[in-house]
């Protein structure tokens, strides 16, 4: 009986730790097989490090055509890297990160859940994108220092106005303006 009743509560407490956990995504990341066939992923096999990340941001595009214009940003908002900087291993289970290189020379990448490595030394005007739950890393390969901005969807959550306030150096008015912009419809 007691050996019964062992077995059971085993097995309740696996139960309860599968139930608490997060969920491990079923693939790592979809890459549409096309611009037209965005619901078709293709086979991640063929994968490489150029299906996550972009140069066409490099060169400035025709502004007056679109009407597009830009807020200024600076060092006390998005730190720079030193020669030789490192942004150590590290990952996000609940969000993906894009990363935009706006100054110098980045060795930038990251492995999926077979230890592939997707990495290549990003310039300015180049972003990579660092899907949901995998170990990605940063680290200044040029001569001189290198700014990177991250970005990730956390301005629609429920995080504490004042710990991202002070993590990203925003006043209130910025912040709403940024929960506003970024709240589901």
């Amino acid at each position: 009986m007691i050996n019964k009743v062992a077995v059971l509560l085993v097995v309740l407490l696996f139960i309860i730790a599968a139930l608490a956990s997060d969920p491990d995504p079923v693939i790592d990341f979809c890459i549409a097989k096309s611009p037209d066939n965005s619901f078709s992923c293709k086979n991640s096999s063929t994968a490489t490090v150029e299906d996550f990340t972009y140069s066409g941001i490099k060169s400035p595009g025709n502004f007056k055509q679109t009407g597009f214009s830009s807020m200024a940003v600076n060092s006390n908002v998005f730190p720079d890297f030193g020669v030789g900087g490192v942004n150590v291993p590290h990952f996000h289970p609940r969000a993906t990160e894009v990363a935009f290189a706006l100054e110098g020379k980045i060795y930038s990448g990251f492995v999926d859940t077979k230890n592939k490595v997707f990495a290549k030394v990003l310039e300015k005007g180049e972003v990579m994108v660092f899907p949901r739950g995998l170990v990605h890393f940063q680290m200044n390969v040029g001569d001189g220092p290198a700014t990177i901005l991250g970005s990730f969807d956390i301005f629609g959550s429920d995080i504490k106005e004042e710990l991202l306030e002070k993590a990203f150096g925003l006043s209130s008015k910025e912040l709403s303006k940024l929960k506003k912009r970024f709240s589901p419809s």
